[in-house]
Protein backbone atom coordinates (compact mmCIF):
# COMPACT_ATOMS: atom_id res chain seq x y z
CA UNK A 1 0.00 0.00 0.00
CA UNK A 2 1.55 3.30 -0.94
CA UNK A 3 1.14 5.72 2.14
CA UNK A 4 1.69 8.93 0.67
CA UNK A 5 -1.33 8.56 -1.65
CA UNK A 6 -4.30 11.24 -1.19
CA UNK A 7 -7.47 10.08 -0.26
CA UNK A 8 -10.99 11.32 -1.33
CA UNK A 9 -13.10 11.95 1.52
CA UNK A 10 -16.64 12.44 -0.58
CA UNK A 11 -18.96 9.84 1.01
CA UNK A 12 -21.90 10.99 2.81
CA UNK A 13 -22.53 11.23 6.02
CA UNK A 14 -24.60 7.85 6.46
CA UNK A 15 -21.68 6.04 4.83
CA UNK A 16 -19.53 7.52 6.73
CA UNK A 17 -21.25 6.45 10.05
CA UNK A 18 -22.05 3.03 8.65
CA UNK A 19 -17.99 3.26 8.35
CA UNK A 20 -17.12 4.45 11.35
CA UNK A 21 -17.35 1.31 13.59
CA UNK A 22 -14.28 -0.28 11.29
CA UNK A 23 -12.19 2.56 12.35
CA UNK A 24 -9.09 2.53 14.23
CA UNK A 25 -11.35 5.22 16.91
CA UNK A 26 -14.74 3.40 15.77
CA UNK A 27 -15.16 2.03 18.91
CA UNK A 28 -17.34 3.49 21.95
CA UNK A 29 -15.63 1.76 24.55
CA UNK A 30 -14.37 4.11 26.41
CA UNK A 31 -11.74 2.11 28.24
CA UNK A 32 -9.71 1.18 25.52
CA UNK A 33 -6.62 3.30 25.19
CA UNK A 34 -5.73 4.01 21.39
CA UNK A 35 -4.90 6.40 19.13
CA UNK A 36 -8.18 8.27 20.01
CA UNK A 37 -6.95 8.66 24.15
CA UNK A 38 -8.10 6.65 27.31
CA UNK A 39 -11.22 6.64 28.91
CA UNK A 40 -12.60 9.67 28.69
CA UNK A 41 -12.99 11.11 32.31
CA UNK A 42 -11.61 15.20 31.93
CA UNK A 43 -14.24 17.86 30.87
CA UNK A 44 -13.23 21.21 29.65
CA UNK A 45 -15.31 23.30 32.46
CA UNK A 46 -17.07 26.75 32.10
CA UNK A 47 -15.66 29.25 30.19
CA UNK A 48 -13.46 32.21 31.87
CA UNK A 49 -11.79 34.65 31.05
CA UNK A 50 -9.15 32.38 31.75
CA UNK A 51 -9.43 30.61 28.14
CA UNK A 52 -7.00 30.30 25.83
CA UNK A 53 -6.36 34.00 23.62
CA UNK A 54 -8.94 35.18 25.82
CA UNK A 55 -9.63 39.46 24.55
CA UNK A 56 -11.95 40.14 26.10
CA UNK A 57 -16.22 40.28 26.02
CA UNK A 58 -18.62 39.94 23.18
CA UNK A 59 -22.56 40.71 24.41
CA UNK A 60 -25.38 38.99 22.31
CA UNK A 61 -28.89 38.57 22.60
CA UNK A 62 -28.43 35.19 24.16
CA UNK A 63 -25.20 35.50 26.26
CA UNK A 64 -21.48 36.82 26.82
CA UNK A 65 -19.01 35.40 24.58
CA UNK A 66 -15.42 35.52 24.77
CA UNK A 67 -13.51 37.03 21.86
CA UNK A 68 -10.09 35.12 21.21
CA UNK A 69 -6.94 36.01 19.41
CA UNK A 70 -5.95 34.24 16.37
CA UNK A 71 -2.28 34.81 17.46
CA UNK A 72 -1.08 32.04 19.18
CA UNK A 73 1.15 32.77 21.94
CA UNK A 74 4.42 31.19 23.15
CA UNK A 75 2.70 29.27 26.14
CA UNK A 76 0.16 28.17 23.20
CA UNK A 77 3.77 26.32 21.17
CA UNK A 78 5.47 24.98 24.27
CA UNK A 79 2.05 23.21 25.17
CA UNK A 80 1.46 22.03 21.69
CA UNK A 81 5.07 20.33 21.81
CA UNK A 82 4.33 19.32 25.18
CA UNK A 83 0.95 17.31 24.09
CA UNK A 84 3.01 16.06 20.83
CA UNK A 85 5.28 14.05 23.82
CA UNK A 86 1.98 12.77 25.36
CA UNK A 87 3.17 15.29 28.46
CA UNK A 88 -0.55 16.54 30.21
CA UNK A 89 -2.00 15.15 26.53
CA UNK A 90 -5.74 14.69 28.57
CA UNK A 91 -5.65 17.70 30.63
CA UNK A 92 -4.79 19.44 27.07
CA UNK A 93 -8.13 20.94 26.91
CA UNK A 94 -10.13 24.15 26.18
CA UNK A 95 -13.53 24.72 27.75
CA UNK A 96 -16.93 23.70 25.67
CA UNK A 97 -19.52 26.63 23.92
CA UNK A 98 -19.35 30.04 21.46
CA UNK A 99 -16.20 31.76 20.61
CA UNK A 100 -16.07 34.79 18.74
CA UNK A 101 -13.31 35.36 16.28
CA UNK A 102 -12.98 39.27 14.93
CA UNK A 103 -16.53 40.94 15.39
CA UNK A 104 -19.33 38.54 14.29
CA UNK A 105 -22.61 39.38 13.92
CA UNK A 106 -25.93 37.52 13.78
CA UNK A 107 -25.02 37.00 9.92
CA UNK A 108 -21.49 35.22 10.85
CA UNK A 109 -20.92 31.87 9.73
CA UNK A 110 -20.36 29.26 12.83
CA UNK A 111 -18.10 26.61 12.57
CA UNK A 112 -17.45 23.86 15.01
CA UNK A 113 -14.75 21.90 16.34
CA UNK A 114 -13.85 20.01 19.33
CA UNK A 115 -12.38 21.47 22.54
CA UNK A 116 -8.95 19.76 22.03
CA UNK A 117 -6.56 22.47 22.15
CA UNK A 118 -4.57 21.47 19.53
CA UNK A 119 -7.54 21.67 17.18
CA UNK A 120 -9.07 24.79 18.90
CA UNK A 121 -5.59 26.46 17.53
CA UNK A 122 -5.57 24.93 14.43
CA UNK A 123 -8.56 26.64 13.82
CA UNK A 124 -8.10 30.16 15.54
CA UNK A 125 -4.91 31.32 14.42
CA UNK A 126 -6.48 29.57 10.97
CA UNK A 127 -8.84 32.50 11.22
CA UNK A 128 -7.04 35.60 11.36
CA UNK A 129 -8.90 38.63 10.19
CA UNK A 130 -12.22 36.76 10.19
CA UNK A 131 -15.22 37.43 11.63
CA UNK A 132 -16.94 34.18 12.50
CA UNK A 133 -18.73 32.37 15.63
CA UNK A 134 -16.73 29.14 16.84
CA UNK A 135 -19.11 26.35 18.53
CA UNK A 136 -16.93 24.34 20.43
CA UNK A 137 -18.43 21.10 21.43
CA UNK A 138 -17.21 18.85 24.51
CA UNK A 139 -14.86 16.29 22.98
CA UNK A 140 -12.94 15.28 26.67
CA UNK A 141 -10.14 16.89 24.69
CA UNK A 142 -10.10 14.10 21.89
CA UNK A 143 -9.57 15.15 17.97
CA UNK A 144 -12.50 15.44 15.92
CA UNK A 145 -11.67 12.47 14.25
CA UNK A 146 -11.21 10.16 16.83
CA UNK A 147 -14.33 12.22 18.78
CA UNK A 148 -16.46 11.58 16.01
CA UNK A 149 -15.63 7.41 15.93
CA UNK A 150 -16.11 7.47 20.10
CA UNK A 151 -19.41 9.66 20.16
CA UNK A 152 -18.23 12.76 21.60
CA UNK A 153 -18.35 14.85 18.55
CA UNK A 154 -21.42 13.64 17.74
CA UNK A 155 -25.44 14.53 16.83
CA UNK A 156 -26.30 14.47 20.77
CA UNK A 157 -23.67 16.61 22.07
CA UNK A 158 -24.15 19.10 18.75
CA UNK A 159 -27.53 19.58 19.65
CA UNK A 160 -26.96 19.75 23.07
CA UNK A 161 -24.30 22.58 22.71
CA UNK A 162 -26.67 24.66 20.09
CA UNK A 163 -29.35 24.48 23.07
CA UNK A 164 -27.40 25.53 25.94
CA UNK A 165 -25.20 28.46 23.82
CA UNK A 166 -28.56 29.96 22.31
CA UNK A 167 -27.36 30.00 18.79
CA UNK A 168 -30.85 30.61 17.77
CA UNK A 169 -31.01 33.46 19.46
CA UNK A 170 -27.67 34.76 18.05
CA UNK A 171 -28.20 34.12 14.38
CA UNK A 172 -29.95 34.97 11.94
CA UNK A 173 -29.19 32.07 9.83
CA UNK A 174 -29.63 27.74 10.30
CA UNK A 175 -26.25 27.21 9.11
CA UNK A 176 -23.24 25.19 10.62
CA UNK A 177 -20.31 24.44 8.82
CA UNK A 178 -18.51 21.08 10.68
CA UNK A 179 -15.01 19.61 9.61
CA UNK A 180 -15.22 16.73 7.31
CA UNK A 181 -13.44 14.15 9.70
CA UNK A 182 -16.39 15.05 12.18
CA UNK A 183 -18.78 13.38 9.80
CA UNK A 184 -18.65 10.39 11.16
CA UNK A 185 -20.29 11.04 14.44
CA UNK A 186 -23.54 13.54 13.30
CA UNK A 187 -26.64 12.74 11.92
CA UNK A 188 -27.59 15.92 9.56
CA UNK A 189 -30.94 15.47 9.99
CA UNK A 190 -31.12 14.16 13.26
CA UNK A 191 -29.97 17.98 13.84
CA UNK A 192 -31.68 19.60 11.25
CA UNK A 193 -34.70 18.10 13.07
CA UNK A 194 -34.38 18.97 16.43
CA UNK A 195 -32.79 22.53 15.96
CA UNK A 196 -33.95 23.90 12.77
CA UNK A 197 -30.00 24.11 11.77
CA UNK A 198 -29.04 22.42 8.87
CA UNK A 199 -25.23 20.88 8.47
CA UNK A 200 -23.01 21.49 6.16
CA UNK A 201 -19.14 20.10 5.83
CA UNK A 202 -16.35 22.67 5.05
CA UNK A 203 -13.01 21.05 5.41
CA UNK A 204 -10.69 18.77 6.56
CA UNK A 205 -7.85 21.15 7.35
CA UNK A 206 -8.17 23.87 9.26
CA UNK A 207 -5.54 25.45 7.03
CA UNK A 208 -8.35 25.63 4.26
CA UNK A 209 -10.72 27.38 6.20
CA UNK A 210 -10.31 30.71 4.67
CA UNK A 211 -10.29 29.54 1.21
CA UNK A 212 -13.37 27.89 1.88
CA UNK A 213 -14.72 31.35 3.13
CA UNK A 214 -13.91 32.80 0.02
CA UNK A 215 -15.41 30.08 -2.23
CA UNK A 216 -19.01 31.24 -1.31
CA UNK A 217 -18.61 28.50 1.79
CA UNK A 218 -18.76 25.49 -1.20
CA UNK A 219 -15.79 22.69 -0.60
CA UNK A 220 -13.46 22.25 -3.40
CA UNK A 221 -11.61 18.66 -4.54
CA UNK A 222 -8.56 20.12 -2.76
CA UNK A 223 -10.22 20.71 0.74
CA UNK A 224 -11.25 17.23 0.71
CA UNK A 225 -8.25 15.16 0.08
CA UNK A 226 -6.14 14.06 2.97
CA UNK A 227 -2.48 13.13 2.90
CA UNK A 228 0.14 10.81 5.49
CA UNK A 229 2.92 12.60 4.43
CA UNK A 230 6.77 12.04 6.22
CA UNK A 231 6.05 15.05 8.19
CA UNK A 232 2.70 13.86 9.19
CA UNK A 233 4.00 10.56 10.71
CA UNK A 234 7.35 11.90 12.02
CA UNK A 235 5.28 14.26 14.09
CA UNK A 236 3.45 11.29 15.02
CA UNK A 237 6.57 9.18 16.80
CA UNK A 238 7.43 11.47 19.96
CA UNK A 239 3.72 10.22 21.72
CA UNK A 240 4.50 6.69 20.32
CA UNK A 241 7.59 6.67 22.09
CA UNK A 242 6.16 8.14 25.57
CA UNK A 243 3.32 5.52 25.32
CA UNK A 244 5.93 2.65 25.23
CA UNK A 245 8.36 4.04 28.20
CA UNK A 246 6.67 1.60 30.63
CA UNK A 247 6.42 -1.56 28.97
CA UNK A 248 10.70 -0.76 27.65
CA UNK A 249 11.65 0.30 31.60
CA UNK A 250 10.03 -3.08 32.78
CA UNK A 251 10.90 -5.82 29.58
CA UNK A 252 14.06 -3.77 29.43
CA UNK A 253 14.99 -4.42 32.97
CA UNK A 254 13.94 -7.83 32.46
CA UNK A 255 16.39 -8.35 29.42
CA UNK A 256 19.54 -6.91 31.42
CA UNK A 257 18.70 -8.52 34.78
CA UNK A 258 18.68 -12.33 32.67
CA UNK A 259 21.38 -11.22 30.90
CA UNK A 260 23.50 -9.98 33.96
CA UNK A 261 22.50 -13.34 35.93
CA UNK A 262 23.33 -16.07 33.07
CA UNK A 263 26.24 -14.37 31.11
CA UNK A 264 27.47 -11.29 32.81
CA UNK A 265 27.78 -7.42 32.38
CA UNK A 266 28.92 -7.55 28.85
CA UNK A 267 25.78 -9.62 27.99
CA UNK A 268 23.37 -7.79 29.54
CA UNK A 269 24.30 -4.37 27.99
CA UNK A 270 24.38 -5.95 24.50
CA UNK A 271 20.92 -7.53 24.98
CA UNK A 272 19.48 -4.53 26.43
CA UNK A 273 20.91 -2.27 23.89
CA UNK A 274 19.54 -4.68 21.22
CA UNK A 275 16.19 -4.75 22.92
CA UNK A 276 15.97 -0.95 22.73
CA UNK A 277 17.25 -0.74 19.10
CA UNK A 278 14.22 -3.39 18.18
CA UNK A 279 12.08 -1.36 19.98
CA UNK A 280 13.32 2.21 18.57
CA UNK A 281 13.08 0.46 14.50
CA UNK A 282 9.18 -0.37 15.72
CA UNK A 283 8.51 2.59 16.77
CA UNK A 284 10.55 5.34 15.01
CA UNK A 285 11.97 4.01 11.76
CA UNK A 286 8.78 2.04 10.13
CA UNK A 287 6.50 5.27 10.54
CA UNK A 288 9.46 7.14 9.31
CA UNK A 289 9.77 4.81 6.14
CA UNK A 290 6.29 3.29 6.12
CA UNK A 291 5.75 3.80 2.32
CA UNK A 292 8.92 2.70 1.28
CA UNK A 293 9.25 -0.77 3.55
CA UNK A 294 7.85 -3.46 0.98
CA UNK A 295 4.47 -4.82 1.80
CA UNK A 296 1.09 -4.28 3.58
CA UNK A 297 1.05 -5.65 6.66
CA UNK A 298 2.39 -3.39 9.73
CA UNK A 299 3.65 -6.70 10.90
CA UNK A 300 5.57 -7.66 8.00
CA UNK A 301 6.68 -4.37 7.28
CA UNK A 302 8.37 -4.42 11.03
CA UNK A 303 9.50 -7.86 10.88
CA UNK A 304 11.69 -6.70 7.88
CA UNK A 305 12.97 -3.60 9.35
CA UNK A 306 13.45 -5.53 12.36
CA UNK A 307 15.66 -8.48 10.53
CA UNK A 308 17.63 -4.97 8.95
CA UNK A 309 18.26 -4.33 12.62
CA UNK A 310 19.38 -7.72 13.17
CA UNK A 311 22.06 -7.79 10.27
CA UNK A 312 23.21 -4.41 11.49
CA UNK A 313 23.45 -5.61 15.41
CA UNK A 314 25.55 -8.89 13.90
CA UNK A 315 27.85 -7.32 12.11
CA UNK A 316 29.09 -4.13 14.27
CA UNK A 317 28.79 -5.98 17.49
CA UNK A 318 31.03 -8.96 16.28
CA UNK A 319 28.21 -11.81 15.53
CA UNK A 320 30.92 -14.11 13.85
CA UNK A 321 31.55 -14.75 17.00
CA UNK A 322 28.44 -15.46 18.62
CA UNK A 323 27.29 -19.21 18.61
CA UNK A 324 24.91 -20.53 16.51
CA UNK A 325 22.00 -20.43 19.44
CA UNK A 326 22.27 -16.92 19.99
CA UNK A 327 22.38 -15.57 16.31
CA UNK A 328 19.29 -17.60 15.38
CA UNK A 329 17.80 -16.14 18.91
CA UNK A 330 18.75 -12.87 18.19
CA UNK A 331 17.13 -13.17 14.61
CA UNK A 332 13.97 -14.58 15.79
CA UNK A 333 12.98 -12.38 18.33
CA UNK A 334 14.33 -8.92 17.32
CA UNK A 335 12.27 -8.42 14.47
CA UNK A 336 9.09 -10.37 16.59
CA UNK A 337 9.70 -7.07 18.94
CA UNK A 338 9.81 -4.31 16.33
CA UNK A 339 7.15 -5.98 14.71
CA UNK A 340 4.72 -5.70 17.37
CA UNK A 341 5.77 -1.92 18.16
CA UNK A 342 5.06 -1.41 14.73
CA UNK A 343 1.49 -3.21 14.34
CA UNK A 344 0.86 -0.49 17.36
CA UNK A 345 1.34 2.74 14.48
CA UNK A 346 -2.21 1.29 12.86
CA UNK A 347 -3.52 3.95 14.93
CA UNK A 348 -2.27 6.46 13.93
CA UNK A 349 -3.05 5.88 10.28
CA UNK A 350 -5.56 7.57 8.10
CA UNK A 351 -6.61 4.09 6.67
CA UNK A 352 -6.39 1.30 8.54
CA UNK A 353 -9.33 -0.42 9.37
CA UNK A 354 -10.96 -1.70 12.95
CA UNK A 355 -11.50 -4.66 10.59
CA UNK A 356 -8.28 -4.84 9.47
CA UNK A 357 -6.59 -4.49 12.15
CA UNK A 358 -8.40 -6.88 14.59
CA UNK A 359 -7.33 -9.51 11.32
CA UNK A 360 -3.89 -8.32 11.25
CA UNK A 361 -3.73 -8.80 15.49
CA UNK A 362 -5.16 -12.55 15.12
CA UNK A 363 -2.45 -13.43 13.15
CA UNK A 364 0.58 -11.53 13.55
CA UNK A 365 0.40 -11.51 17.57
CA UNK A 366 0.77 -15.37 18.04
CA UNK A 367 3.19 -15.47 15.84
CA UNK A 368 5.14 -12.90 17.05
CA UNK A 369 4.75 -14.33 20.65
CA UNK A 370 5.71 -17.76 19.62
CA UNK A 371 9.01 -16.48 17.88
CA UNK A 372 10.05 -15.01 21.12
CA UNK A 373 9.41 -17.95 23.14
CA UNK A 374 11.43 -20.41 20.60
CA UNK A 375 14.28 -17.61 20.98
CA UNK A 376 13.96 -18.11 24.56
CA UNK A 377 14.15 -21.74 24.73
CA UNK A 378 16.96 -21.87 21.99
CA UNK A 379 18.82 -19.63 24.29
CA UNK A 380 18.18 -21.83 27.45
CA UNK A 381 19.43 -24.87 25.36
CA UNK A 382 22.20 -23.07 24.04
CA UNK A 383 23.86 -23.02 27.50
CA UNK A 384 23.49 -26.78 27.71
CA UNK A 385 24.69 -28.09 24.03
Amino acid sequence: MKINRIKKITRSTRVAQENAADSCCGSNDTETASCCGPRMVIAGGEITDKVPGFLDWVGTAAEKVPRIATSLSYADHIGACLARWGINRMRYIVPPGRYAIGTPGPDAPVLVTGNYKMSFDLVRSALSGRNVWLLVLETYGVNVWCAAGKGTFGTAELIRRIQKTGLHEAVNHRRLFLPILGAPGVSAQEVAKRTGFSVRYATIRAQDLPAFLDNGMVTTPVMRKIGFTTYDRLVLVPVEVVLTLKSIALFGGAVFLAALLANGLGAAVLMTLAYLGAVLTGVAVVPILLPWIPGRSFAVKGVLAGVVWSAALYLYAGGSSWNVTTAVAAFLALPAICAFYALNFTGCTTYTSRSGVKKEMHLGIPAMGSAIIVAVVVLVAGRFL
